[in-house]
Order: C-alpha cells, then structure tokens, then sequence
C-alpha cells in the first residue's frame, strides 16, 4: 500500500512541479503583452509583480520535487506543498476580489493536489529525517 501511495504522490508532484514550472516560464519569460491575452490580470498589475509571481511559482516546482528527487531534507517537499496551498489561496482571493471568482478552479484543483502531497508527504518521511 505504502508503495502504491508513494508512486501517487510521485505523479502529484511532477504534475504541480511541471504546471508551475510552465506558469513561470510563461510569467518570467512571455512580453506583459502576450501575458494579457492569455491572462487578463498581467495587464492591470505591474511588471514586476507578475515576474515577482513567476519566481514563487518557480521556487514552489522546485521546492515540491527536488527534496523528495534528491531525499536531501525530504521534509521541505511537504512544507513547500503547503506554500503552495497559501499560494492558491492568495490566488484565488486575487481572482475573487476582481471579480473572477469562475477562474480559480484551477486554483481549488492544485490546492488539493498539493494537500495530497503534503499530507502524504509528511507521513512517508520517517521521524528521525524531518528537518
């Protein structure tokens, strides 16, 4: 069973780790231009907060897969899932508070995912290896 959880929470980690890394890209990457046909916000919001967004998307993918990749500090995976959880949160206050409360499904799904990994996470990493 622990093996069958563990290959879950694999799949759950690569999925939020390469969703945000795409979302960063784009963020950091992608003219403010292009951002605001795709994402209407990035037009109303200065530059450098929707780069600012891009980083902490980036820190969460890495934050999610390298410490379980590498099991260095296998605990920081579980903790960086719940940084993503506040981060889904905020976004989706964001979305709410201008009025686009039907975008953050988005939001809602990768909240859960990365409780998953968080809640799953944590009891995997025995006692003694948590920070």
């Amino acid at each position: 069973m622990k093996k069958i959880v563990n290959i879950f929470l694999w799949i759950a980690q690569i999925l939020l780790a390469t969703s945000l890394i795409w979302a960063a890209s784009v963020k950091l990457f992608q003219p403010i231009e292009k951002l605001e046909i795709m994402w209407p916000w990035t037009g109303d919001v200065s530059p450098t907060f929707v780069r600012l967004t891009g980083v902490i998307d980036l820190l969460g993918a890495l934050g999610v897969i390298l410490p379980s990749l590498f099991r260095f500090k296998p605990a920081l995976a579980p903790i960086a899932a719940i940084a993503i959880i506040l981060l889904m949160i905020v976004a989706s206050i964001f979305h709410i508070s201008r009025g686009e409360g039907s975008q953050i499904g988005f939001n809602i799904v990768f909240a859960a995912i990365a409780a998953f990994v968080a809640y799953g996470r944590f009891r995997l990493v025995p006692i003694q290896t948590r920070l």
